[in-house]
C-alpha cells in the first residue's frame, strides 16, 4: 500500500488517501510528536525529570506555538521526510509508520480492540 494522494485540511491536519482506498487523518501535533527520528525516540524514552529547566531554544518553541509542518518530501518509494517550523527534519515516516499513526476512528478502533 502506498499513498495516492496527500493534502493539508485545515491548518493542522493532514489526509492522506491510500492506493488500498483508506483515508488516513493526522493532527501535526500528532505526527510532530511521534518523530521517529533517533533523538526524539531517545526523548519520548527517557524517565520525566520534574526539576528540568528548559532551554531558551524550548522556551522559544512553546511560545511559538504548536509546529505546523513547512513541507514533507518523499523518501525514495517507502517515506516522507518532514520539515517542521520548530527546525526539525531529520525524522523519515515510512508508509507503514503513517498507516499505524492513522487518526480516523477505523483505526483508533481497531488499535483499542488489540490492546
Amino acid at each position: 500500500m502506498r499513498p495516492v494522494k496527500l493534502r493539508r485540511q485545515g491548518e493542522d491536519q493532514l489526509v492522506i488517501e491510500w492506493s488500498d482506498g483508506h483515508v488516513s487523518v493526522y493532527h501535526w501535533r500528532t505526527l510532530r510528536a511521534a518523530c521517529p527520528c533517533a533523538t526524539c525516540r531517545e526523548e519520548r524514552e527517557k524517565p520525566v525529570d520534574p526539576l528540568r529547566v528548559l532551554s531558551a531554544q524550548e522556551v522559544a518553541a512553546l511560545a511559538a506555538g504548536p509546529p505546523r509542518a513547512l513541507s514533507m518530501t518523499p523518501v525514495g518509494h517507502y517515506a516522507y521526510q518532514i520539515h517542521w517550523s520548530d527546525g526539525h527534519a531529520t525524522g523519515i515516516y515510512t508508509f507503514e509508520t503513517l498507516r499505524n499513526l492513522c487518526e480516523c476512528d477505523a483505526c483508533r478502533r481497531l488499535r483499542e480492540q488489540a490492546r
